[in-house]
């Protein structure tokens, strides 16, 4: 039986951020490019890297206000598990599977260039899809693309932010105090408490206690925008679809524009002053560089595709009724656009190293507009859905065997 779902209005509320969240992003980073490498360019650059209350200003929007980014993520990734397209298996397995193929195939390419050198600790950038971006260039299409595809995109660019979470939490920890650590758990598991025994429905006690939290884990060595995603578990959620008495629906409504209009606006300002030098297309030509560029355009279709195709092929999982592959080799091109997460993942990566996260960064800028522009022409002139599809703007959770 064929059974259809209105998407959910949180979902359409965050494609809606997502194209508008996005023209701002351009907008900043083309800010940002011309100041720094304008006349005013040491001083805008030397601005970011002020000291605020011990840290840079750099720092306290890398690792506080990108804390709060995470939570959003976070808090989208338990819609999807309760609500989404991963709380049934079946559904689920397609974007997981593809998420993991977008994964794999990237950092195995930036492997094969950077394998051994000095740039190895950059196998991470390639890895990352920039929802925000993504979604927003698949809502510039409307009703020409099926509505599961963006479904599919948002599942996938989901689970492969969480996986470029656990490659963080676990790769780029440099020292870690256990102490700290645990102190941080700790805290997590009052929250996690006070939410199924004490059943405590105001935001307040979770977000003071998550400010705690993040305060341990940034002392833990973790970076300390895991705490956000973290906190986002803890926060009671209702399994009724925008039921406006869960603190988790109404917390996530709260964050959907302060981060699409504020947050990442700044942490694109803050992160994407690249100086331009004269041997800048040289750098291109760099393993890293390299590793990065044909990482996100190629080896992310390619692995999100490859991994689909083998999957159903080997009947693990189905296509939606609306989908054939070319919507999917489409959603695995705008999987191309790291952007946030990847230029996040450098400044880890490459903590110190002022040349090489300038490098990587052009490479990203120039990968994300590639896979942006590609992904979009792709989209626009063959991804018109089938002529048997259902309503574009209903959504199909039963499938069919693969087209």
């Amino acid at each position: 039986m064929r059974i259809e779902k209105k998407l959910s209005n949180t979902f359409q509320e965050f494609m809606q951020s997502g194209k508008a969240g996005g023209i701002i992003l351009i907008l900043c980073t083309l800010v940002s490019l011309a100041l720094a490498n304008s006349p005013l360019g040491e001083g805008y650059l030397g601005f970011w890297h002020r000291h605020v209350a011990g840290l840079s200003i750099e720092h306290w929007v890398n690792d506080a206000l990108m804390a709060i980014f995470f939570l959003l993520i976070g808090l989208e990734l338990k819609r999807e598990l309760y609500n989404g397209e991963l709380s049934d298996l079946r559904n689920a397995m397609l974007p997981i599977l593809g998420a993991a193929g977008g994964i794999a195939v990237p950092a195995l390419i930036h492997f094969l260039f950077n394998g051994g050198s000095a740039t190895q600790a950059g196998i991470g950038i390639p890895m990352a899809t920039d929802i925000a971006f993504a979604l927003g260039v698949l809502s510039l299409l409307g009703k020409r693309v099926p509505a599961s595809l963006k479904v599919f995109l948002a599942a996938l660019a989901v689970m492969d932010d969480l996986g470029a979470i656990i490659v963080i939490a676990v790769f780029y920890t440099t020292q870690l105090s256990f102490a700290w650590l645990f102190a941080a758990l700790g805290v997590f598991a009052a929250l996690f408490l006070m939410k199924r025994l004490l059943r405590v429905m105001a935001l307040t006690p979770y977000l003071l206690g998550g400010a705690l939290m993040w305060y341990c884990m940034l002392q833990s060595g973790v970076h300390a925008t895991i705490a956000g995603v973290l906190l986002a578990f803890a926060i009671p959620y209702s399994a009724i679809e925008d039921d406006a008495g869960s603190p988790s629906h109404r917390l996530e409504h709260m964050l959907h524009k302060p981060v699409a209009f504020l947050i990442l606006p700044i942490f694109a300002l803050a992160n994407t002053g690249i100086v331009i030098g004269a041997g800048w297309a040289q750098e291109l030509l760099s393993a890293n560089s390299l590793g990065i560029l044909l990482g996100l355009g190629i080896g992310k279709p390619i692995g999100i595709v490859l991994v689909t195709f083998v999957a159903v092929a080997v009947g693990v999982c189905r296509l939606p009724l609306d989908l054939a592959w070319r919507h999917i080799l489409g959603a695995g091109l705008l999987g191309g656009i790291g952007f946030t997460m990847s230029i996040f993942i450098t400044n880890l990566a490459f903590a110190g190293q002022a040349e090489t996260i300038n490098a990587s960064k052009m490479a990203i800028l120039l990968a994300s507009f590639a896979a942006g522009v590609l992904g979009f022409i792709w989209l626009k002139f063959m991804g018109a859905p089938l002529a048997s599809d259902p309503d574009p703007d209903t959504m199909d959770f039963e499938s069919e065997p693969a087209r």
